[in-house]
């Protein structure tokens, strides 16, 4: 399950150690350790990582095939957690440790800023090869991140992005090793922390207004 711990006044968020697949009870975990960085007045920013092989590998696909009646409900939770980092009021910076897959790769999408391991994993949108078209809100935050031909180069294709690649196409911002990942996060978002959480999260949620209302089109069922 995801974890947090802080290095003042950054908070890095822990994704896990697995796949970090988007279950029901990992949303609820991740929306309540965000109830902690974003509770109180004091500067803060994010920083969301994960150990090991993957990022995160996107929707908990198993758990779909055995809840297949829960799947609106469900597909809408993970629409709201993309919505409420996208407009987090705080700096946030997704340190893409390894694979991010699907909507793995939408929850790096939805920080300000992404920096990538160099030397391993992939940023992949895979949608159109395993028949699962993106939702309006989904496509709607991919398309206000990226330029319409990278838009159409991640999203239509299902090309899988080394850092390299990914850097050049815009999908993350810079690449670094294994070893620094985290603390050259940690240093790019530092600086930011004490912006005024009330200007930041009013010009972020300006700022993707259309992305936001698409992936907030109806209310999930369960999160905040």
């Amino acid at each position: 399950m995801p974890t947090l711990h802080q290095d003042h006044p950054v908070h890095v968020l822990d994704l896990g150690d697995g796949e970090n697949r988007f279950s029901p009870s990992w949303i609820t975990g991740v929306h309540e350790l965000l109830d902690t960085v974003v509770r109180g007045a004091e500067a803060a920013a994010l920083v969301t990582t994960g150990r090991g092989k993957f990022f995160s590998n996107g929707l908990d696909l198993a758990w779909l095939g055995e809840h297949g009646d829960r799947a609106p409900d469900y597909l809408r939770d993970v629409q709201h957690l993309l919505a409420r980092l996208l407009t987090l009021p705080v700096p946030t910076i997704a340190a893409v440790n390894g694979h991010a897959f699907g909507a793995g790769a939408m929850l790096a999408m939805a920080h300000d800023f992404r920096i990538m391991r160099s030397d391993r994993g992939y940023f992949c949108f895979p949608e159109v090869d395993i028949t699962i078209p993106f939702t309006p809100g989904m496509a709607a935050l991919v398309q206000a991140k990226l330029t319409p031909a990278a838009a159409i180069a991640a999203m239509t294709t299902g090309r899988r992005f080394d850092a390299p690649t990914a850097v050049g196409y815009g999908l993350v911002d810079r690449a670094a090793d294994q070893a620094a990942l985290v603390a050259a996060a940690t240093e790019a978002v530092r600086p930011l922390a004490g912006k005024d959480r009330d200007t930041l999260g009013s010009i972020k949620s300006t700022m993707f207004a259309g992305a936001y209302a698409a992936l907030r089109a109806a209310e999930p069922a369960i999160g905040r």
